[in-house]
This record gives C-alpha cells, structure tokens and sequence, in this order.
C-alpha cells in the first residue's frame, strides 16, 4: 500500500514538474500535502521575476512581523507601471492571501497560477492585469502548526489565524490597527482594483459542494457595479466553474442550522476586505472552499476560479469601467448614505443546493445527541437564498465635517485612506451640527482589541463653536466619500465612534465640591428663572430628586454654563449646505 502512494505521488511530481517548465512549486513537489511557507513563497517569487519579464515583485509596505508584505504583479505588456493602467483601460484584479494563514489554499494556487501564466500554459487576456499578494499575514505564517484549525483536511502544516498582535486582520480594515491594514490601504487606493478577490476556506456545515463563493451584498455596493456584478458577472462565474467541474454555491451561512432549508446571504460590513472594498465602488469576493475536502481538490478548485475571474473580467472589462465611473459619478451628487443594511425576508431565490442528510446520534463522548452528516445519503434540492437587503438606517450628507486636530489616531486612518484633511488657517467660529451621544451599549467581552458600542443614538444640535488653527476641515466632496460618512457618522455600526476612538468623550472630567457649590447654585437659581422652573418640574415628577439635597445640586450644575460642553458631545461636526 505504502509503495502504491508513493508511485502516485512520484507520478503527481514528475507531471508537475514537466508541464511547470521545471519550477514546481513546493505544494507540487509534496504532490498536494505541502502548503508554501512564507520563506518558500517570496523565494519562489523572487525565481518567477528572474525568469519571466512578466512578473514583477517589490514591496508594499510593513507588518507586524519583522518582514515587509509583498505584492506581485503580472503584466502581459510588461508595463509595471501602476498609475498609467487605467488610461489604458486595463481591469485590475487585487488578489489576497492568507489573511488566514491557516487557510493558504490561495497561496499556492496563486504561485502555480502566475507561473503558468508567465510560462504561456495559460492565457491572460492582454486587457487584465494581476496584483496578487502572495501572504498577506505573515506573522500568523510564521505560526506554523498542524492543529490550530481542528476540523480541517489538510494540507500537513499551516499558519494560524492571528496575526503578529494576535488580531484577525479581515476584522481590521476600519480600525486598522495591523501594520498590514495599513500598507493594506495604501496599497489599495494605489491600484484602484476593479475586482477584489479575498481567498478563504470555511468551516460550519457539511455538504458536497468543493467551493462556495461570497460575493459582497450586492444591494450594498448598489448603483450600476451592484447590479453587473449580481446579473452579469456572478452569473457568468457560476457557468464559467460548471464548464471546469465545479458546482459552485453561494457562501453557506448558516451555522446554528443545517442549510437544507436555505440561508440569507453573508452581510459584510467594512471591517471586513470584502465591505472595505464597496467603500470605493470596487467588487469584492470571498472564495470559500469547503475544509473538510482534500487539500489538493481544494487548491485546484481556487486555482479555476482565479482563472474564471480572469478571463470574465477581460470580456466584461468596458462595462465594468463604465459601472465604476457611472456609480463614481453619481456618488458626487448622492445626498443621502445608507449606513446600514437589513436582509429582506420576504424576497429570495432558489439555488441548486448540494447537500448530506443531517441527522443526531448519541456522543461517544457526551453521550447528548450531537449532529452528523450522512455521506451515504447525498441531495441536491432547490433551497431559498436571501440575498436582497434594504437600508435600515441612513443620513443625509454634510457639506464637510470638522475634526478637532487632537484626534490624532483618526485624522491618520482617513489620511491613509486617500481623505483630504484641510487644516484651518486661523481661529474661527463656526455654525455646525453638533451630535449629543444619548445612548449607547458596549459588548461585554473584547472584539480584536475593542469593546465595541452599538445600538447608538443621538440628538443633533445646531451650535456655534469654536474651532482652532490645524483642526481639520474635511469636504465630503471627494472620492472617499463613502468612506468618510460611513467611518465618521456616530451611529455607523463599524464607524470611528463604534470602534472606541472617541471613547474620551464618554468620561466627564470636571465636577464641583458640594459645599462650594452650593453658594454658586442658589445665585444660579436666583438669576436664571427658567431654570429655577425646570428644578421644580422635575422635583414634582421625581420624589427622588425631591428628597435629595445632592442630585438637586447636580442637576442644577448640569444645566449651568459651568457643565462641560464636550462631556457626551461627539468630537466630529457636520457643516451642513
């Protein structure tokens, strides 16, 4: 037996090598078992780049591990020159890997894709140029085990899903606190992709299907790109994977259930690679193969569909840049954002789905009924997909926003993200919207270094502040747009304020000595009738307040003009038309 698998793993070495021209990969020399760690996969480049004028290797800025992120490029004209791709109408595929180490099958498909590609097995159409990162979290690379995904076949070794702050960089695009979110950024809005591809490998349920993929809601990206992308392009890569074998499915999202009866469609706020890249009108999906298959099925798998986005891309390349400049264009007119996104239940479509029947059986281990999946009883059965979503919450869009320059730490993520802070040349007093936190709620627990609020509310408030020399005007009239609304709007679920930034606010700083006070408040009472009328009021409907000489001393402090005006007054400021 031992003999047998060494003959087909001899036969799977010596097919790789020949048709690679001999430059087999080392997931080839391992005949599918191996995946490239990040040493062999940057050196492996280096090779691809002295070989093949086609390929290009630089570096594209830090991590939180010692060594720099790469990005490799592949251009048929051998034209390396980013800024001039577009006025040549080129369609720019950015692909990601290994933002979790631990799911590498992209790495290696990359390598052997980009290689047959430079050695002329397969054709890239002349119009589509690719950007691939080769891995994308390095630190977690570096992290090599065989066990940090417990219920995954293969390959023999992996990277783990934290990086080197142990964050998980695909919740990080907003907050960016990685290194790599970072360079992640600069080298984003360098190349302007026009598809984004995120390669993964799920976990949850069970089921035939090899790969399955994630497309960005569609509803969210909105506008003319929202809809090729849902009629035209997601179509033609569901019939492109069928000609190459493969029966692809939407990204099952269903994880307290078994699919049989269908799911609603993944929502991928910005946090994540896939809603960061709808920010700027850029299609983005998640390729997800399924981690209970074979490594080797899995890396194939990932490998045809590079290949079909590729080749889609190519034929689709002037509507594409048409839907992008159209959608870019009415983004400079839009008056009104959604901030968030709610699945509408009552509308879906049927989906061919690939199934095992799922039953219970007593735990060997608990001896409690614990779910399987019975390979012996496969099923292919039409199942709802709900993948139509409606705004829930939106906000009409300022003329300009204000920041204070001593928020530091945003003023740096907005500027990374290609936003125009113009900094005010002198003092002066402005008439804005002013945003009163009412309410919020923070998670218990911490969420990649956070503790996140959400259900916020707010009460607007016109006032004239003032604003000092180098705080920071920042126009909505650019092409970050969206992304400036969506980050700096208070009650955004993945907005600036959500992530903690502003937290500062929420702790009041100043207060009064009771004994002190007391002088001060009756003099405030004596001059100031409305408010001696409002204690009362609020001491007839509040025996609390009435029976206690303290909270009446409070409130009269937090209605006088010594309360500080920033304590719970969110720090951005909208300069409204």
């Amino acid at each position: 037996m031992i003999k047998i698998y060494l003959s087909v793993a001899l036969l799977f070495i010596i097919s790789s090598i020949s048709y690679a021209q001999q430059m087999p990969t080392p997931y080839e020399i391992s005949g599918g078992t191996h995946t490239a760690t990040y040493a062999e996969a940057i050196d492996y480049y280096k090779a691809l780049t002295g070989k093949y004028p086609v390929i290009k290797m630089e570096e594209a800025g830090q991590t939180d591990a010692i060594y720099p992120l790469h990005v490799v490029y592949y251009s048929r004209d051998t034209d390396f020159n980013v800024n001039g791709w577009k006025q040549k109408n080129k369609i720019v595929l950015l692909i990601n890997n290994g933002i979790h180490p631990g799911e590498p099958d992209g790495i290696d498909a990359c390598m052997m894709l980009l290689r047959d590609a430079a050695a002329g097995k397969i054709k890239i159409p002349r119009n589509v140029v690719l950007a691939v990162i080769p891995i994308y979290n390095i630190g977690g690379a570096l992290n090599r085990n065989s066990y940090s995904r417990a219920n995954q076949n293969g390959p023999e070794a992996y990277g783990f899903r934290g990086n080197g702050q142990n964050l998980d960089l695909n919740r990080d695009f907003i907050k960016a606190d990685a290194r790599e979110s970072r360079s992640f950024a600069e080298l984003f809005h360098k190349l302007d992709p026009d598809i984004f591809i995120d390669n993964h490998v799920s976990d949850g349920a069970d089921y035939q299907h090899i790969i399955t993929l994630l497309a960005t809601q569609h509803n969210k990206l909105g506008g003319a790109t929202g809809r090729l992308m849902d009629s035209t392009i997601v179509p033609l890569v569901y019939e492109s994977m069928k000609h190459r074998g493969y029966d692809l499915v939407p990204y099952v999202n269903d994880f307290a259930t078994t699919p049989d009866h269908g799911w609603t469609a993944f929502y991928d706020p910005p946090r994540f690679s896939s809603g960061y890249a709808v920010l700027f009108q850029t299609m983005a999906f998640v390729p997800e193969t399924h981690m209970l298959k074979p490594y080797r099925q899995r890396v194939q798998a990932t490998y045809a569909l590079m290949q079909s986005f590729i080749q889609i891309a190519a034929r689709n390349a002037d509507a594409i840049t048409a839907a992008r400049t159209s959608d870019r264009k009415a983004l400079e007119q839009a008056k009104r954002l959604t901030l968030q996104w709610t699945a509408d239940t009552t509308r879906y479509r049927m989906i061919p789905f690939k199934g095992y029947e799922a039953g219970y059986r007593a735990s060997a281990v608990s001896g409690k009924p614990r779910l399987y999946y019975d390979h012996d009883k496969p099923f292919t059965k039409q199942v709802p997909f709900y993948d139509h979503f409606v705004p829930s919450s939106s906000v009409t869009v300022p003329s300009a926003y204000l920041l204070p320059q001593g928020w530091k730490d945003v003023a740096d993520r907005l500027r990374m993200n290609d936003v125009v802070l113009a900094p005010l040349e002198h003092d002066v007093t402005i008439y804005v919207t002013a945003y009163h936190i009412d309410k919020y709620e923070t998670v218990p627990r911490p969420y990649e270094k956070h503790y996140l609020h959400r259900n916020i509310t707010v009460t607007p408030e016109k006032q004239t502040i003032k604003f000092l020399r180098g705080d920071y005007i920042i126009a909505t009239s650019q092409p970050a747009k969206r992304y400036i609304v969506e980050t700096l709007e208070p009650t955004a679920p993945d907005g600036f304020f959500a992530w903690n930034f502003f937290d500062a606010i929420l702790q009041q700083k100043e207060y009064f000595s009771d004994y002190v006070f007391e002088d001060e408040a009756e003099r405030l009472l004596q001059k100031d009738p409305t408010l001696r009328k409002k204690l009362q009021e609020k001491m007839q409907s509040d025996t609390t307040l009435r029976n206690n000489g303290a909270a009446q001393l409070d409130f009269i402090y937090r209605s006088s003009p010594y309360m500080e005006p920033g304590y719970m007054r969110y720090p951005v400021f909208r300069v409204e038309e």
